[in-house]
């Protein structure tokens, strides 16, 4: 069946999305003209919506609507520890484990020399001059937690960013090696993870 110009767009759209290939975005497109097309338009208008609301939170970088983040905000978090991860799945993922209790760092990334992905690209400068920032003429931030992925980019960001943070005397942990390598955070079980972040090193 030749596609119309329309429909090809709409299949080349959802092709975009991570682990979407050619007959999975087929299958979606035809799915959503033929039986849900009420659905097809929510989906639009929430594109369209989160494309024009969400930016990243001043301070940690994550996703957010405002310009400072709920967590960031909130007064009962730790503000001694720092939690850096890759993403804001990552973050998500260890906010539903219940297991930490401090702020975070995003990212938006890890360093890949290959693909051309250097500290720039990843904000690391953002981050340490985050660490750097001095409440009443003391560093509010004790202990750096590196939290990235299991990957060889993950453990090359990780070991870089604690390079970096011994000359400035700040304690730095890594998640325990609970959490499987070669595994995105975003993927793991919420048990490993709490664990992994309970013994972590």
């Amino acid at each position: 069946m030749a596609e119309t110009h329309s429909l090809e767009l709409l299949v080349q759209a959802l092709r975009r999305l991570p682990g979407v290939g050619v007959k999975s975005a087929q299958r979606m497109a035809f799915h959503l003209l033929q039986h849900d097309r009420e659905g097809a338009q929510q989906l639009a208008q929430a594109l369209q919506h989160a494309c024009a609301s969400v930016r990243h939170c001043a301070l940690c970088h994550t996703f957010t609507e405002d310009e400072i983040c709920p967590t960031c905000r909130d007064g009962r978090r730790d503000r001694s520890q720092l939690c850096v991860v890759e993403n804001p799945a990552d973050q998500s993922a260890l906010e539903r484990t219940g297991a930490y209790k401090g702020l975070y760092f995003v990212l938006m990334g890890k360093l890949s020399p290959l693909d051309g992905v250097g500290p720039r690209d990843i904000g690391l400068q953002k981050l340490f001059d985050r660490i750097d920032t001095l409440v009443d003429g003391v560093r509010e931030v004790r202990e750096v937690i590196l939290a990235t992925n299991f990957t060889a980019e993950g453990e090359t960001t990780a070991h870089v960013i604690a390079q970096a943070l011994k000359a400035r005397g700040v304690n730095v942990t890594r998640l325990a090696r609970g959490v499987p390598v070669g595994s995105e955070l975003e993927y793991v079980d919420l048990g490993t993870i709490a664990h992994a972040l309970v013994d972590r090193r």
